[in-house]
């Protein structure tokens, strides 16, 4: 009897089955190259050594990302299900490399996302924090904030938006510097805020910022209009 060879299992199994995966994950990407490494024997088992990602023009929950390059490791997925035609799941955490580059342009176009709108509104809440406001979100609550630009050069960055209360506008700035402590703590150094009643500019000072144990930054480089970040990510199923 003709036994057909797993030789294909990469080209004809798992390569459209992540690719179909990686894709439910995202609003849209313009570019996807992907590698697979491994044997045989190991894709079989539902093991998948390593993952190269290549992509281009990604959007992720509203955040565009011009180029982003991603490894994986060490992969377990349902390869039974997969084979018989079903959606791929992980079945264990994985740890992901990330390079990734962000623009400033990048930055405006997702100004509407939630992933950037609930940053901002944590930066918010820690500065005001950091002031001892008793209930910063309570205080955050009767304020509608839009943001509407984002700079970043050499020096730091600077939002700027327009804050309302009781149909009473005016502009909202907050300006900073970005440093990295070590692999999972930021430092941020306010040099301006403006806007806001609650915060003084007079008080501000040098914020740390624990990142969580899921989060790794290796390097974080701002330059004008961008941004270089390399990061490792624990990706839980």
């Amino acid at each position: 009897m003709w036994i057909r060879k797993p030789s294909n299992i990469i080209s004809k199994v798992l390569s459209p089955a992540v690719k179909l995966w990686l894709r439910s994950q995202l609003d849209h990407v313009d570019i996807l190259k992907m590698k697979i490494q491994g044997s045989d024997s190991q894709m079989w088992g539902g093991y998948i050594p390593k993952i190269l990602l290549n992509t281009k023009g990604v959007v992720y929950q509203g955040l565009h990302l011009e180029q982003a390059d991603v490894t994986g490791e060490n992969i377990r997925i349902n390869i039974g299900q997969v084979i018989q035609g079903k959606p791929l799941q992980l079945l264990e955490p994985i740890q992901i490399l990330g390079e990734v580059k962000l623009t400033e342009k990048d930055l405006q176009t997702s100004l509407t996302s939630s992933l950037l709108n609930d940053a901002f509104q944590e930066l918010l809440v820690t500065l005001l924090v950091y002031q001892h406001v008793s209930d910063p979100r309570h205080t955050l609550d009767h304020y509608k904030i839009v943001w509407r630009r984002v700079i970043l050069n050499k020096l730091g960055f600077e939002l700027q938006g327009l804050i309302t209360r009781n149909e009473v506008s005016k502009e909202i700035i907050i300006e900073g510097q970005l440093e990295l402590i070590s692999s999972q703590s930021l430092r941020l150094i306010f040099l301006k805020a403006e806007g806001l009643p609650e915060l003084n500019d007079n008080s501000l000072g040098d914020l740390e910022l624990d990142l969580g144990s899921d989060v790794m930054i290796e390097s974080l480089k701002l330059e004008d209009n961008q941004l270089f970040c390399q990061v490792k990510l624990l990706v839980r199923p």
